[in-house]
């Protein structure tokens, strides 16, 4: 098996994961104007429940098996290793099939009662064959990164995106004459066929990895719950929180005088479509915090926090350039991009609201993956904890005071808290501090790239001039990096 070096198996998932993502924006596109705003909203209501059996029945695991086996590779400890997937996955397998059977009969009470429209009852069940499927694929994933191999998780991410727009504009447009409820539940089976396919790519691939036979062990099980667990709490936090925001937009939203039809289709532009825009550039900094676990890991258990804190700023520098010009750029042409894409230009509001906020987001992935892999994971679990209180006591507040606008407010105050707490506890773990010149650097470069992009919005009329004002726009921000000594050539000399 072929081991990468974090640039290049960085940079595998991030080739990867710009493919994955552009197919994935194509996907969401197909679906928004197959299903409108209602159709997504349905669909939306069902993908936090989804997000919340996955996290339950995964249990950190992913994290847990990346980390020790990235420690046993480096002790050459092949039973050892063998050992920890078997367990992983006997865990994660024993977990889908009970948390799928509870699904079954806990989303007719779901749909009914707290999303307050019995029509996502149809696209929550539809969720019910992927839950297996991504539990094992999901441990084989960290099984080929804690091996520090990138390629099964890059290709089997664009396999699962290539499946799943093949089918998705077929299936919604089969089902839709039965009901928006049914197109719905169309396209969440597209998601499944995704993750199939995705998964018997890896199963090949580990067919060819070289094995040793061992079977799973307490000692084995024991290890991956102490990691797994705090990790599995804060995602758990996470996917809870997102599991009770749509109850809860869809319940303020009531008091606010919104009718159920109203509120669905409201929330579907929200986090159907705006919401998808600004997370975007997360390819790079999903690829970096995937990157980031097995060598944090390595170098936290030779205590050598110099390699720690050269990581980070790395990874954190890279985030920041990659989300700084796509939030400059989201902000001054939402109108013109949500028209573009979706037809609705009338939602640019909701993007021009959030994209300011979205770089803050974009360092907030990174900095959870140092937490968990220098063994402060139940740190990382405290901050989500807090960070996804505050979220939801907001959305109770602003939205039934504001409505969908209030919601928009609440979710970037939630992730606000969460990377601003994210960045105290590395700070005071592992005396990391953020570097002043390279924070003095990067306010000039948006300053500038503001202005630019402010005196070139007055000349956008049309859509091609959009695209001509954006490049203008990107060219000078690339400039700036350079000029600014952001990135230097040292540095783009180890890509190759």
């Amino acid at each position: 098996m072929t081991k990468q070096s974090f640039i290049k198996g960085a940079l595998i998932l991030v080739l990867a994961g710009f493919l994955t993502r552009f197919l994935g924006f194509i996907n969401k596109m197909i679906v928004a104007r197959v299903l409108g705003a209602e159709g997504v909203g349905l669909y939306m209501m069902a993908v936090p429940t989804l997000l919340l059996v996955l996290t339950l029945t995964q249990l950190g695991l992913p994290i847990a098996v990346s980390k020790l086996i990235a420690e046993a590779e480096a002790r050459h400890a092949y039973d050892e290793r063998r050992r920890i997937l078997q367990t992983a996955l006997l865990i994660t397998t024993s977990a889908s099939i009970v948390l799928s059977i509870l699904t079954f009969f806990v989303a007719p009470i779901l749909a009914s009662t707290f999303l307050t429209d019995e029509r996502a009852l149809y696209p929550l069940l539809a969720i019910i064959p992927v839950i297996p499927i991504v539990a094992v694929s999901s441990v084989l994933r960290g099984y080929f990164q804690g091996r520090q191999n990138m390629v099964p998780t890059a290709v089997s991410s664009v396999v699962e995106q290539v499946v799943r727009i093949t089918c998705v504009a077929l299936l919604t447009t089969i089902f839709l004459p039965y009901g928006i409820e049914y197109a719905a539940a169309g396209a969440m089976v597209s998601v499944i066929l995704g993750e199939a396919f995705s998964l018997i790519y890896l199963l090949l691939q580990f067919r060819k990895s070289k094995r040793v036979s061992a079977k799973p062990s307490k000692q084995a099980f024991q290890r991956l719950m102490k990691i797994g667990m705090p990790t599995t709490g804060s995602r758990f936090i996470g996917s809870i929180s997102l599991f009770f925001e749509p109850i809860l937009v869809a319940q303020c939203l009531a008091m606010y005088g919104i009718t159920a039809t109203a509120g669905t289709m409201l929330y579907g532009e929200l986090t159907g479509f705006a919401i998808p825009m600004i997370l975007l550039p997360t390819f790079l900094t999903f690829a970096l915090s995937t990157s980031l676990v097995p060598f944090v890991s390595e170098a936290h258990s030779r205590n050598d926090l110099t390699a720690i804190h050269y990581r980070i700023h790395q990874v954190i520098k890279y985030s920041m350039l990659s989300g700084g010009i796509s939030a400059i750029c989201l902000f001054f042409f939402a109108d013109e991009i949500m028209g573009a894409v979706y037809h609705a230009p009338e939602t640019g509001v909701y993007l021009s609201l959030l994209a300011p906020f979205s770089v803050i987001l974009y360092v907030q992935g990174p900095l959870q993956a140092v937490l968990q892999a220098i063994d402060s994971a139940k740190q990382a679990m405290v901050n989500s904890l807090i960070g996804a209180v505050v979220k939801l006591s907001a959305i109770y507040v602003l939205t039934a005071s504001f409505g969908i606008m209030g919601t928009a407010v609440a979710i970037i105050i939630g992730f606000i808290v969460v990377t601003c707490l994210h960045v105290i506890s590395v700070a005071t773990s592992i005396g990391w501090a953020s570097d002043r010149r390279f924070i003095q650097k990067i306010i000039l470069l948006f300053t500038i790239t503001t202005v630019f992009a402010w005196w070139t919005s007055s000349y956008v009329y049309s859509t091609l001039t959009m695209f001509v004002a954006i490049f203008a726009i990107s060219c000078i921000y690339v400039i700036g990096i350079f000029l600014l000594r952001l990135v230097e050539k040292r540095e783009l000399k180890r890509f190759s």
